[in-house]
């Protein structure tokens, strides 16, 4: 975990980096308010430490700074002596809690920030655990099946942030990030180095040889553990069934298209039949073979989209066609009309009961009349609304209608920490889903949990239903992250309302271009933070695309993500010669194509915030 102290006193900041270094943090030292306000816009921490008397911004006047612009991290305040007036000051601008620096004392500092680290996660484990592996945070021991572990700090480091985050895919940077002080970043090549070390140590003693697992293009996570115990299983399953319901939509609006790519490959393979297969129909018949290998896998239709690659494959042999071959591609497309026929029904029906874009407000509260009133008043505002008066009944509407936003009054409980479980319950899912709370309650200890837990706005009981709507609707469209444009050039609509469905639940603006040729125009008037394009594209390819950006001086740092049909070693090389940061292979899997264009966005933003931190 990453600690920011804020100490102008050089021994004092020594002493400090010592101690919290003995167990495995990793800390960076600001030595004035104005540098440290700077670190905490620029990166992220898990605690910050702050220095009353600071030169050119005190720690009051930084705490009061931290909170107003809506940073919820723990701070920890350090003093040099213990009164009661500091302590309140300190409160009072944001500080959770107060630390004397003399006589100093290490076991108690670390005692503290152990426990601002733990109020400030919204679920704690006391022991992190995969199978047999575990982790005690506490005494900084690593065992596997009771066999200690020997780990470096880094070591330490790397295996707790995959523990804390199991289902979660860090690329080298986003792992440099984090563990690393950013005056000592080393090369990615320190990040596989110490990868390559911590599994050779965890083999030593019996752990699987892939606990830590390579994803390919993207980064390292932790090999997925099928323990309901230890982790949430069903999570990927989840995940995997909301992205397929979403693109069940996609599929209704395209299904006659698909229908049409279809005939004609039957009119190509009738045309074979009579040995009338002319040039021209052959190549329109081989491009939608392409599009349709593609896309079909990523509506789940992994047989069709064999089937789509193997008749693509035989429609590039330009030349005459013995009889067997001809029935041979005959049985191939008439095995997709079946499958994709099969297929539909169960598509259609998953997209009849999603017909209804408007986003769905699930309002959980007790009080018939004010959800009766809520409800009501959210027609008029375009949204859709669900009322649960409990939390059971909530918890079975998230799983079964996974809504946009609830609005939560923290009394619906038999306590406040049941409310403030289920509250953190929906910020952890993928993605999360924003909660308003709108309750009677109105302490600074309430507003404070809620923030902990990541609730996004407080509201307090009795409000007009129009001005609870209008916080709503203000949620609804606070992007997460803010204001990131993607951009997507492809020539298949398909892939294109795809990545849509894919990216839109996320929080991103996405703008998509069919036709290449439009492509400079489209990218100066949207300036996207990142593009998405296709490799084989007619009239301008995505290798073209690549160099086009990589050649002004405006784009040529924007994050590019190629898509390719197959995993091709020398098609990989090429787009990382000619420029692309990254790729996916169709068909698309969305939870990994999403992991992949949020890590880069990720990265980029943080190189941008290190070039204006060296201005």
């Amino acid at each position: 975990m990453k600690i920011l102290a804020i100490e102008a006193d050089k021994l004092t900041a020594n002493r400090l980096v010592e101690t919290l270094s003995s167990q495995y943090y990793t800390v960076e030292v600001a030595p004035d308010g104005e540098t440290g306000w700077e670190f905490v816009q620029a990166f992220t921490y898990d605690l910050v430490l702050v220095d009353v008397q600071l030169p050119q911004l005190d720690g009051i006047g930084l705490c009061q700074q931290i909170r107003a612009e809506g940073y919820t991290l723990p701070l920890l305040l350090l003093t040099d002596r213990d009164n009661r007036r500091d302590r309140l000051r300190g409160l009072d601008a944001g500080a959770d809690d107060i630390y004397p620096l003399e006589p100093f004392d290490g076991e108690d500092l670390l005692a503290r920030v152990r426990a601002l680290l733990r109020r400030g996660a919204t679920t704690v484990f006391p022991v992190l655990q995969w199978g047999d592996l575990r982790l005690d945070p506490r005494t900084c021991e690593v065992t596997y099946a009771d066999r200690l572990l020997s780990l470096t700090p880094k070591e330490y480091g790397l295996l707790e942030l995959f523990l804390r985050n199991p289902h979660r895919v860090f690329s080298c940077g986003a792992i440099l990030d984090r563990l690393w002080a950013f005056q000592d970043v080393p090369g990615e090549y320190a990040v596989r180095t110490h990868i390559k070390d911590l599994r050779h140590k965890l083999k030593d003693v019996g752990a699987p040889a892939e606990t830590i697992e390579t994803v390919y293009g993207m980064g390292y996570r932790l090999q997925h553990y099928e323990n309901p115990a230890a982790l949430d299983a069903g999570d990927t399953e989840r995940i995997r069934q909301q992205t397929l319901t979403a693109l069940s939509g996609v599929w209704y609006r395209f299904q006659t298209r698909i229908r049409e790519q279809v005939e004609i490959l039957e009119r190509a393979t009738d045309a074979l039949r009579q040995r009338a297969l002319d040039g021209e129909l052959r190549r329109q018949a081989e491009c939608e073979a392409h599009t349709l290998a593609g896309s079909l896998g990523t509506f789940g239709l992994m047989k069709g989209s064999h089937l789509a690659r193997k008749i693509e494959r035989r429609l590039q042999a330009d030349r005459i066609w013995e009889e067997r071959e001809a029935r041979g591609l005959c049985e191939l497309v008439g095995a997709l009309r079946r499958e994709i026929d099969r297929s539909s029904a169960h598509l259609v029906g998953e997209a009849a009961s999603r017909r209804d874009d408007r986003p769905l407000l699930l309002l959980v509260d007790g009080d018939r009349a004010v959800a009766s009133a809520l409800a009501l008043e959210a027609r008029g505002w375009g949204l859709r609304s669900r009322v649960a008066p409990n939390l059971p009944t909530a918890r079975k509407k998230v799983e079964r209608e996974a809504p946009d936003l609830v609005l939560l009054d923290l009394g619906v409980a038999n306590s406040t920490e049941e409310s403030l479980k289920f509250l953190g319950e929906l910020t952890h899912r993928t993605p999360p889903i924003p909660v308003l709370v709108f309750t009677e309650r109105d302490s600074l200890t309430d507003r404070l949990e809620v923030a902990r837990a990541g609730g996004n706005t407080f509201l307090q009981k009795p409000m007009l239903p129009a001005r609870v709507l209008d916080a709503v609707t203000q949620v609804l469209h606070r992007g997460d992250p803010p204001d990131a444009r993607v951009m997507v050039v492809d020539d298949d609509p398909k892939i294109l309302e795809i990545l849509r469905t894919l990216l839109a639940p996320w929080g991103l603006k996405v703008t998509t271009l069919d036709d290449p040729r439009r492509f400079w125009d489209t990218l100066s008037a949207f300036a996207p933070d990142l593009l998405v394009v296709d490799l084989k594209m007619p009239h301008v390819s995505g290798i073209e695309v690549c160099q086009i950006v990589r050649n002004d001086a405006r784009w040529g740092g924007l994050p590019i993500v190629c898509l390719l049909d197959r995993a091709d070693p020398k098609a990989i090389e090429r787009v990382f010669a000619f420029g692309a940061d990254d790729f996916a292979i169709k068909p698309i899997v969305g939870p990994e194509l999403v992991a992949r264009i949020l890590n880069r966005l990720e990265r980029f933003r943080l190189l941008q915030q290190l070039a204006r931190t060296d201005r």
